[in-house]
């Protein structure tokens, strides 16, 4: 998650939002900022798996949601009574099914679940985002002596975390790009990709919302480089392997 480097003694301090839609390269983005200016990184998605681990924040709240007992409160039930199960122990029995054998939460029938029934996914977006938001700022109290804090995450708009980021910049690139991206990497269908694009804020609305574009469109990678490097530049950010750090 945090990058070894280091910016060459800067003064400047900065929370940067990286967000974009899936397939415009937010990764290629953020290894760049980790290799050459040590920036220290916090990926939205890595933070709410974490907080879904047992012992974890998020993880009693949602097997309560799911309606998943454990097997400790499946037992007792059971020598109460007759062993017959009843419609919600069928309901919770399926549900359980949502877990791993070592009790982790199996990500892909969650997600199946969820994007199913609205209302769930609701209910589970209230569980997560606010505890994901909640360790972001712990994270990034415990490192004040991090020149360049970059979160990353395709719903930073939605989540309101221009609360805590300094500048959010959007990630771009031409659709015709993200298509043919998304079926190399993830092998996905034109109508996947089609389904996928639909549901995501429009490019317009990031334009808009966001401090900066940085256009990914281009199979010439070092044309993404320097956009980040001239803007980086301006706000008084060296490479780390510069002998000079604030501007």
């Amino acid at each position: 998650m945090w990058g070894t480097a280091g910016l060459r003694h800067t003064d400047q301090k900065m929370i940067l939002g990286i967000t974009g839609g899936v397939g415009t390269g937010k990764s290629t983005v953020l290894a760049y900022l980790q290799d050459q200016y040590g920036a220290c990184l916090i990926r939205l998605d890595d933070v709410a798996r974490q907080l879904q681990q047992p012992q974890e924040a998020c993880y009693g709240p949602m097997l309560e949601l799911f309606g998943i007992e454990t097997k400790r409160n499946e037992s007792s039930r059971a020598s109460a009574g007759d062993g017959s199960l009843s419609e919600n122990d069928v309901f919770s029995a399926q549900r359980s099914a949502l877990l791993n054998e070592d009790g982790t939460f199996n990500r892909s029938a969650v997600a199946k679940l969820v994007f199913a029934d609205e209302k769930l996914l609701s209910a589970l977006n209230r569980i997560v985002h606010p505890a994901v938001k909640q360790r972001v700022r712990e994270l990034v109290a415990s490192h004040q002596d991090a020149a360049l804090i970059v979160i990353e995450a395709a719903l930073l708009l939605e989540d309101h975390y221009e609360e805590i980021c300094d500048e959010i910049w959007f990630v771009y690139a031409e659709e015709s790009v993200r298509r043919e991206r998304l079926k190399k990497s993830r092998g996905y269908t034109d109508e996947k990709i089609s389904d996928m694009l639909a549901s995501q804020r429009s490019d317009e609305s990031y334009r808009a919302c966001c401090s900066l574009t940085i256009d990914n469109s281009s199979e010439n990678i070092e044309n993404t480089y320097r956009q980040l490097d001239e803007a980086l530049g301006e706000r008084g950010f060296w490479k780390a392997g510069n002998t000079v750090g604030l501007l």
